[in-house]
């Protein structure tokens, strides 16, 4: 009875023993392939348990989600020859496991080594292909995605998919940084002298034509000004000669009324004429005689 007992458990050790070196799991996290004598003979295996044959064939597994490399800061050169200094990282995958394994031995280390080396040529030509101003402002977005898709190019071919492609800070090297620095001041000091030449030009054209408006403002205005008193004068002048037409002494003794008004109703004024002077006839009438 022992030894049956006995027996059983061998019998279930041998096949938990046979199970576990036969069957293996992939979850949802994990690519997989099946070697058999270090040559691929399955792959794209989807999440659950499979089988291999012990022994003979074995499982290698890699990581399904996104990995990251963050490259020690590049030094490359523009358009104009200007040392630069690119910190950057990127993000990436496995996509071809079969290729993955065939290119890099299945190893993440040497994948990495090589996609270093990608990335960092994509950033050297990327880079030479523009201006330092091109290269830090104006077209920071389209340049990291040139950098992205000649890299992911490449990239392909070893079962990799570089999913994305920053730039964190570009940098001046020690030695052209203050050189860099005085252009962009004499650049932005020409921009301000043809800007401040540009407002000295239009304010001397406004204060022309302003002053060109007012001389033609006070010339109507002074034209205006002698018509209408050329006017009035004609108007006075025909009252005055209608007034004397109706009567042309009370005309004479309202006019030497003026004239005493004028001449004798300020303060301190003296005046020494001959009373028998006409200019006093209209007084010496004061009795009411004509």
């Amino acid at each position: 009875m022992n030894n049956g007992r006995f027996m059983v458990v061998i019998v279930l050790g041998l096949g938990l023993l046979s199970v576990g070196l036969t069957a293996f799991t992939v979850n949802e996290r994990e690519r997989a392939i099946k070697l058999q004598v270090g040559e691929v003979v399955r792959a794209n295996y989807e999440p659950g348990i499979h089988f291999k044959i012990p022994i003979f064939q074995t499982v290698r597994k890699f990581p399904r989600r996104l990995l990251k490399i963050d490259d020690e800061p590049q030094r490359v050169f523009t358009l104009e020859r200007t040392g630069m200094q690119v910190d950057y990282f990127v993000q990436w995958r496995i996509v071809d496991e079969v290729s993955f394994y065939t290119s890099t031995g299945g190893s993440l280390f040497f994948a990495e080594d090589r996609l270093r080396e990608i990335v960092r040529n994509s950033v050297v030509t990327e880079f030479g292909k523009r201006t330092v101003q091109e290269a830090i402002s104006v077209e920071r977005e389209e340049l990291m995605r040139d950098m992205l898709t000649t890299a992911a190019a490449t990239a392909k071919g070893i079962g990799i998919e570089l999913v994305d492609f920053r730039v964190k800070q570009v940098e001046f090297v020690e030695e052209a940084r203050n050189s860099v620095y005085n252009r962009m001041r004499e650049e932005r000091a020409r921009v301000a002298a043809q800007t401040r030449g540009q407002g000295r030009e239009i304010e001397s054209l406004i204060r022309s034509t302003a002053e060109k408006d007012r001389t033609i403002i006070l010339a109507d205005a002074n034209k205006q000004g002698q018509i209408i008193r050329g006017e009035g004068d004609a108007k006075s002048a025909e009252i005055y000669a209608d007034a004397y037409n109706q009567d042309p002494e009370f005309y004479a003794f309202y006019r030497s009324i003026d004239a005493y008004r004028n001449s004798m109703g300020k303060s301190g004024d003296v005046l020494v004429l001959d009373p028998d002077n006409e200019f006093f006839r209209y007084l010496n009438q004061s009795d009411g005689s004509r």
